[in-house]
């Protein structure tokens, strides 16, 4: 049967199964929105930005583990869709991007809303199509799913020029794909493996360091059962919270540049890093001279190039996580392990000495306690995004993550912005659980305009602002490394929260006090409508720990008693 292009985009994202698409419509991709108007296989969702529609569909698939889908329009449309494209390619998140393009007739002629649009993706994508003709359109499509949810996922754009969509042609969907050029490798190799064990039984001080690939693979439940084998501790990235569970004896928390200081010291003293998903970040290794330097190295990653990209390993293992996890867990029990009690005591004195604290009052809400005291009134309960910046570390650092993607946050791209979109995404895709996101006075107003979306779609979004009248964490690097001068950081200008939120339907609160902060809680998680809670708290408090740019992990600036 032959069916228009147009009509095979609906088709190819019905076969993948994708139940909800977020999107904004123009020009350019009007033949496709005709389309999702006659079906009813899928939700189309309609933000009110391009921006938007590819931060929700990426906290939708962050939240879920399915591949996020979005669709906008040529010229302005994609362009203000890229900035969402970079974040989930830094953070390797699958989605599917579909674009309309002006028709190939006029392709490189400066139409109407023409940009180059494949040659803007490529460097913020995994893979990019310009969809030439129609008979390439369904293979196209095919791709486009696969490569973006197999071996080291992330999103793939497909640009289709209105003409191709208008076309009819014939929609053969393959069920299983050829691409000779592209079969990333899943399995590692088990000599590797059996070599890496060799090594970590003799460690004395061996560590695991888990990283964002391990909720991508799913392989939490398998780092879990390693670690309680061997009895090695565990250190968490950004992207990882969550993976052991906040109550986890093994975990010495979360390290890098607002660290723990036992995450930190850990990964200074260890004599064998296994690093699993994790690809030795900046924010992570502080001055990487200094990082780790006698300690040897098991590095796992599905993709190759991430391993000695800037660390060299010593035993690498190119592989899905989670398959080479079972390998692990399997062959583990043909090894014996050293004793790491002692080395792990070590550790927990250092959570002793210095914990992660600060210094509570009653004179002014403390916005680690916000984070903190959200954990204890919702706990598993709720799935946290953040936007970027102070609150996003506080977030990190004393909300209790219990599971694997129970946080979503902006990691590589460090996107202010990203938090209520992709809190929209998450509340469309994991609807028993309660969403709440943590931001900034600077960082909510950079999409604000999707609290419309969010009242149109019922998407109880929770908006809690630790409202400090700055840009928090450029204040901080100001006052600690420019001598205090706040060069153009002040945002005491500010809109009425409460009154703006309620102009677009939905309910707002101000607090200022511990118990107007439960209250308002309780109130926005029965009200099940998008929500401001505008915290009013201490407008000069820094994030600590912190390693200061360019130092060595051990080299933290720590709250002073």
């Amino acid at each position: 049967m032959k069916i228009n292009g147009a009509r095979m985009v609906i088709e190819a994202i019905r076969h993948e199964g994708v139940d909800v698409v977020f999107g904004y419509p123009g020009g350019a991709i009007m033949n496709v929105y005709d389309e999702i108007y006659k079906q009813n296989h899928f939700q189309h969702i309609l933000t009110r930005h391009e921006q938007a529609a590819i931060h929700a569909a990426d906290g939708y698939s962050r939240a879920t583990g399915k591949v996020g889908v979005a669709i906008v329009t040529s010229g302005p449309g994609f362009t203000n869709a890229v900035t969402g494209l970079a974040t989930a390619y830094m953070d390797s998140i699958p989605m599917v991007v579909i674009s309309g393009q002006v028709p190939t007739s006029i392709i490189g002629t400066d139409g109407f809303q023409e940009i180059d649009a494949v040659g803007i993706s490529r460097p913020c994508t995994k893979h990019n199509y310009l969809v030439q003709n129609i008979e390439e359109l369904p293979r196209i499509l095919k791709e486009a799913f696969y490569v973006a949810r197999s071996g080291r996922p992330g999103p793939v754009h497909v640009d289709i020029p209105k003409d191709v969509t208008a076309t009819m042609g014939d929609f053969d969907y393959e069920k299983e794909i050829n691409m000779p050029t592209y079969k990333p490798t899943t399995k590692g190799n088990k000599r590797q493996i059996k070599k890496a064990l060799e090594a970590i039984a003799q460690a004395k001080k061996p560590l695991i360091y888990v990283g964002g690939g391990a909720v991508l693979s799913n392989a939490f439940v398998d780092i879990r059962e390693f670690a309680k084998k061997t009895n090695i501790p565990v250190v968490e990235t950004l992207m990882a919270r969550g993976v052991m569970g906040a109550d986890n004896p093994l975990l010495m928390g979360m390290l890098g540049m607002h660290g723990e200081y036992s995450a930190n010291m850990a990964m200074y003293e260890t004599d064998l890093i296994i690093s699993l998903g994790a690809r030795f970040d900046d924010r992570v290794t502080g001055r990487l001279d200094q990082f780790a330097k006698s300690a040897t190295i098991v590095h796992v990653d599905v993709d190759p190039a991430s391993i000695g990209k800037i660390v060299v390993p010593h035993y690498p293992i190119v592989g899905d996580l989670k398959l080479v996890m079972e390998d692990l867990n399997e062959m583990v029990h043909d090894f014996e392990f050293n004793d790491y009690a002692s080395w792990v005591s070590r550790l927990k004195e250092y959570q002793k000495e210095q914990p992660l604290r600060f210094v509570d009052s009653d004179e002014v809400i403390k916005p680690q306690w916000v984070v903190k005291r959200t954990g204890e009134l919702l706990g598993y309960k709720a799935i946290v995004t953040t936007d970027v910046g102070q609150h996003q570390m506080w977030t990190a650092q004393f909300y209790p993550f219990d599971f694997a993607r129970q946080f979503v946050t902006s990691g590589g791209l460090g996107t202010m912005g990203f938090g209520l979109p992709a809190a929209m995404g998450v509340a469309r895709g994991k609807e028993d659980k309660v969403s709440i996101n943590f931001t900034g006075d600077g960082s909510i107003l950079m999409n604000i305009q999707e609290l419309m979306t969010c009242v149109e779609y019922k998407l109880p979004v929770i908006n809690i602002i630790l409202n400090n009248n700055y840009l928090g964490m450029v204040r901080q690097w100001q006052t600690m490394f420019y001598d205090d001068r706040l060069a153009e950081t002040d945002l005491s200008t500010q809109p009425d929260f409460v009154k703006l939120i309620e102009a677009f339907g939905g309910v707002g609160y101000r607090v200022s006090t511990k118990e107007q902060f439960d209250e308002a809680l309780h109130k926005a998680v029965e009200a099940k409508k998008v929500a401001f809670i505008e915290v009013i708290v201490d407008r000069r408090e820094n994030v600590l720990p912190m390693v200061p740019n360019g130092h060595a992990l051990n080299e933290m600036h720590l709250l002073k008693d």
